[in-house]
């Protein structure tokens, strides 16, 4: 019996667009090979930042593009974080949590609800420990839960932001993955200053070309420039100019919207398993992005998994992202609609007969 995996957020194949990156490589090349080929500038592809400069309405000086946005947090924590004070979302993804580890942080969680991070937290934490490097959130059907921050918080924490002169990092590669509802706007379009914002073409193009960007304050910018250039000199300026060669042709907006559809019906799939066969499991109901939360009501979920695994479906331990002992993480990005269903079911199976 193969293995149903619930377990990690990539994209379905047929979401990815093979034969039009085969071209837009093959032309990027023989137009500007001497360039892309060689070494280049840190901050990226000149062409690609100044795209997304417009995107944002910032000057294209502020635009950092990195290899996959994890990257550039990885430089912006080197830069921050060492030996400081940290503010997370409690859940949040546990790739940040494990390089904010290895760097000597303090990670200090901030509770959320089905409304994002709670504002009233944020401001207890500011007021009560050591000013933080910076805070780190993903407002926009957030990694692990699904949730999205209301317009109102979004408000509060960059009104928080001024009053502290906290940085905030806002992470947001799932933002444009959206099924339903009206867009929120960022909290770098709030700001004033305080936001550095990242995000990435991995869930809206494709992962493997590993392009992401950051949008730093200025002088934020000019440091994380200095310590990538000390890193690896040069970016893969190739994948930068393959996916310059596929916005610049206007495949961005019709194939995101042919991955909103196909992730949207898994979603679909997911939520419907749910109430058909754990009706009583609570859940998040995303309106985009790649994940579900599932809360089963003080069942130990790292007990559940062992159980699960043995009948063929897995998933992420919440405890993974800092959640509660019983929640878990459900990606339905990559699995068919048919497997969404077996899963579930097989999910089902392995819980007690009163959840």
């Amino acid at each position: 019996m193969a293995v149903i995996s619930f377990a990690r957020g990539v994209p379905a194949p047929e979401c990815l667009p093979v034969e039009e990156l085969a071209d837009c490589a093959k032309v990027a090349l023989e137009r500007d090979g001497r360039t892309i080929l060689s070494y280049g500038p840190s901050p990226g592809y000149g062409p690609l930042r100044e795209w997304i400069a417009d995107r944002h309405g910032v000057d294209p000086g502020r635009v950092f593009v990195t290899n996959g946005s994890l990257q550039g947090f990885v430089f912006l924590a080197q830069r921050l974080a060492r030996g400081k004070r940290v503010l997370v979302e409690q859940p949040t993804y546990d790739r940040p949590l494990k390089i904010l580890r290895e760097l000597g942080a303090e990670i200090a969680p901030v509770r959320c609800d089905d409304d994002g991070l709670d504002p009233d937290a944020l401001e207890a934490a500011l007021r009560d420990g050591e000013a933080p490097a910076f805070l780190y959130v993903i407002p926009t059907f957030q990694n692990p839960s699904g949730r999205t921050l209301s317009e109102e918080r979004r408000r509060r924490i960059v009104e928080l932001a001024r009053e502290h002169d906290l940085l905030v990092l806002e992470d947001d590669p799932y933002g444009l993955v959206r099924f339903e509802g009206e867009p929120l706007p960022s909290l770098l379009e709030l700001s004033d200053g305080y936001t550095a914002y990242s995000s990435s073409f991995s869930k809206t193009i494709a992962p493997g070309i590993r392009v992401g960007w950051f949008v730093f304050p200025e002088q934020l910018a000019r440091e994380i420039e200095a310590t990538a250039t000390g890193t690896y000199i040069t970016p893969v300026l190739l994948g930068q100019a393959t996916v310059h060669e596929f916005v610049s042709r206007g495949l961005f907006e019709p194939n995101l919207e042919r991955v909103r559809g196909l992730i949207g019906k898994r979603r679909d799939a997911m939520l419907a398993a749910f109430e058909r066969e754990l009706p009583n499991v609570r859940t998040t109901r995303p309106d985009g992005g790649y994940f579900l939360w599932a809360e089963l009501d003080g069942v130990d979920a790292g007990e559940l998994l062992t159980r699960a695994e043995e009948g063929g479906v897995t998933f992420v331990n919440g405890t993974d992202f800092g959640g509660a002992p019983d929640t878990l993480r459900l990606a339905y990005s990559f699995v068919s609609v048919d497997e969404i269903a077996e899963g579930v079911g097989r999910l089902a199976a392995a819980l007690p007969a009163a959840v």
